[in-house]
């Protein structure tokens, strides 16, 4: 039991120095570029968030240490919790926008370490898939957001399609049935963040980010429409055929799989 507690400590110290990382960088933004109110509220509210989320998701799980993976997750957390901010402040003043593309493209190219940490240090785990996939979709929510005050609110479906996914498979239970792996899934997955930073960076033309952010979203649509069509199929076999079939050794659901795990 002493060991027990005595690793849960370090566990919360780690998400604590997180959230201490979280608003140091709050505190840079600010005297950078003069962070307002709601920049600094959301960012707050993120960090804190972030902190009592995963320090309750540690406890729970029984890890017995933090783990580089996370660690680098942890850190894009940072950096996403420092888009939430510039975004939030948006809309009562302009963002710097090579700052807010710059922490999303470093966000983004670090998606995808963590996973490879984790494999190579043998550190994998579901907890370090479910944070790290839950970065990435908030991190996609909040540059849908941002780029919607640009084309419109119907981009906020792309940000959106994750969490209404989420939401149907707890009142729609074969929702939550595991499905094979696809490289498919996975390319459209980080195509939805490329898709929006290139738009949210205003270099191209707005029809060029019109007919980029449309074409994402179709994508999104076809790979999110094509696995509810699977899992619909095969629940429907399963009904007919109650035989269970054997639990694959890492069950791979859609919301997961995004983790890169």
């Amino acid at each position: 039991m002493a060991l027990n507690n005595t690793y849960d400590a370090r566990l919360q110290q780690e998400t604590a120095v997180g959230a201490g990382i979280q608003i140091l960088l709050l505190a840079l933004l600010g005297s950078v570029i003069g962070l307002g109110p709601a920049g600094w509220l959301t960012g707050l509210v993120f960090a804190f968030a972030t902190w009592a989320v995963l320090s309750r998701a540690l406890h729970r799980s029984r890890l017995s240490s933090f783990g580089p993976a996370n660690r680098v997750t942890l850190g894009r957390a940072t950096l996403v919790g420092g888009v939430t901010a510039l975004v939030a402040d948006s809309f009562e003043s302009a963002p710097p926008v090579t700052l807010l593309v710059g922490l999303t493209a470093v966000a983004l190219l670090l998606d995808g370490v963590d996973g490879k940490v984790a494999r190579r240090t043998g550190t994998s785990s579901a907890l370090g898939a479910r944070f790290d996939m839950e970065v990435d979709a908030f991190l996609i929510l909040v540059l849908s957001v941002y780029v919607s005050m640009q084309l419109g609110p119907w981009v906020l479906l792309i940000g959106g399609m994750r969490y209404a996914f989420v939401a149907a498979a707890r009142v729609t239970p074969w929702l939550n049935a595991a499905l094979p792996p696809s490289f498919a899934r996975k390319t459209v997955a980080a195509v939805q963040g490329i898709a929006l930073l290139l738009a949210g960076s205003e270099l191209l033309p707005s029809a060029v980010n019109l007919t980029i952010v449309l074409s994402a979203l179709g994508s999104l649509l076809w790979s999110f429409g094509r696995d509810v069509l699977w899992l619909r199929r095969n629940s429907r076999t399963l009904a007919q055929d109650p035989v269970p079939a054997p639990a694959p050794a890492t069950p791979e659901p859609m919301v997961l799989e995004l983790a890169g795990r």
